[in-house]
């Protein structure tokens, strides 16, 4: 199987310049973040402490039931049954995966199915360790960044298309606060792989980050 690695930080569009590659590729899109992300909320919702991650592991029982499925090509996230597509996709539960992804325990749940999934399927993978811990042996590995503001200006920019009432500072704030808990984690450090190709897209319009990829994934297939 062929299997491309996209790490970088939150916000720098890796999922949707990822899932835009897969389709031009023919592969199937898998969001590492969305795994996280559901997990954090079960930990939310279970009122687990995040700060503390005995807390969090205690959430990882044997009745919790997270699946990946595609959906009309779509990957949709369901946490017991429940598709929870767009819960995740908050500023809290963004916070909590950033928490939860830094706890050793939730990383070897996940690990398994991740490692499953590429192994089965030529995949394009997106999240913040797959080039260096989860598919070390990529094809092709792609470390995708951007500066805090201009990544911040389209986080903000994505929730306020969906609705919710933010403000581009706090988003901003967050974004740092993010980068800072990936990058600084015992385990699985945010860092681009030695052998990743650094692409940064700031001030980048989405067609043009899409094409980029595209072009650098083609060129070293």
């Amino acid at each position: 199987m062929i299997n491309i690695a996209i790490d970088g930080p939150a916000g720098a569009g890796k999922s949707t310049i990822s899932k835009a590659a897969a389709k031009e590729l023919g592969f199937i899109y898998i969001d590492t973040g969305a795994l996280y992300r559901t997990v954090g909320l079960n930990a939310m919702r279970k009122g687990a402490d995040l700060e503390n991650d005995e807390s969090i592991a205690s959430t990882l029982t044997n009745d919790l039931s997270l699946e990946l499925r595609f959906v009309d090509g779509e990957q949709r996230m369901f946490l017991n049954g429940e598709d929870v597509s767009l819960a995740i996709r908050t500023p809290e539960a963004s916070m909590a995966a950033s928490r939860v992804s830094a706890v050793p325990a939730v990383r070897e749940y996940l690990f398994d199915l991740q490692k499953k999934l590429a192994k089965e399927n030529n995949c394009v993978m997106d999240g913040r360790d797959i080039g260096t811990v989860v598919l070390p042996d990529a094809k092709v590995k792609i470390f995708l960044t951007a500066s805090p503001e201009s990544r911040a200006k389209r986080r903000y920019d994505e929730l306020i298309q969906k609705g919710m009432d933010v403000k581009y500072e706090d988003v901003l704030n967050d974004m740092k606060q993010r980068d800072y808990n990936d990058s600084h984690r015992a385990v699985a450090p945010l860092k681009p792989a030695a052998d990743a190709i650094l692409l940064d897209t700031s001030g980048f319009e989405l067609e043009r980050s899409v094409a980029l990829i595209i072009k650098t994934i083609k060129e070293n297939i």
